[in-house]
């Protein structure tokens, strides 16, 4: 099973010509099940997604609108390919985010998972909590902020096990900026 990750895509009406890059839009198309951790921040973008991806897990962030709240939860959690997979938008800052995460979605908590993916930072980020909880972070395929680039993430679910982890980069010119 394929998966594509992908967080913070900031598109906004405000932007009219600001678009994803298309390789973005391909592997959404391929992909068997695409996630978003949120800040969509325009409800067009939610419903290209929900039209091309054959499975959307998503969630809303914190640049978000009314509009997209009403359509998205919080924090979404699915049974993906046989892992229990978790998606929000804000975990905090990165000290101690392991030990946060075990507590909200670590063994032994209301909402155990083996998968959190999560957003906000723009910054991608791939650990594991002492408690065995995958946390991953694909970047933003638009903002890359103090990043060097644009980033986004694929991975594999094979017999329930999550495999393949990439992170991949997008080139300087795929991101339109008018």
């Amino acid at each position: 099973m394929r998966l594509l990750l992908t967080t913070d895509t900031h598109l906004t009406p405000r932007y009219p010509n600001r678009e994803l890059p298309a390789e973005l839009w391909e592997r959404i198309d391929a992909a068997d099940v695409v996630v978003h951790a949120g800040d969509w921040m325009d409800p067009e973008l939610l419903d290209g997604f929900e039209r091309r991806s054959r499975r959307l897990v998503a969630c809303w962030g914190n640049n978000d609108g009314d509009d997209l709240r009403a359509h998205l939860p919080e924090t979404a959690v699915a049974d993906v390919g046989g892992l229990r997979l978790a998606v929000t938008h804000e975990t905090g800052s990165a000290a101690g985010r392991e030990r946060r995460c075990d507590a909200r979605f670590g063994p032994g908590s209301a909402t155990p998972v083996d998968v959190l993916v999560f957003g906000h930072s723009h910054i991608p980020w791939d650990t594991t909590t002492p408690g065995g909880v995958r946390l991953l972070n694909p970047g933003s395929p638009t903002e890359r902020r103090r990043q060097p680039v644009c980033t986004y993430m694929t991975a594999e679910i094979r017999d329930g096990d999550l495999l393949d982890v990439t992170q991949h980069a997008l080139a300087p010119g795929a991101v339109r900026r008018d």
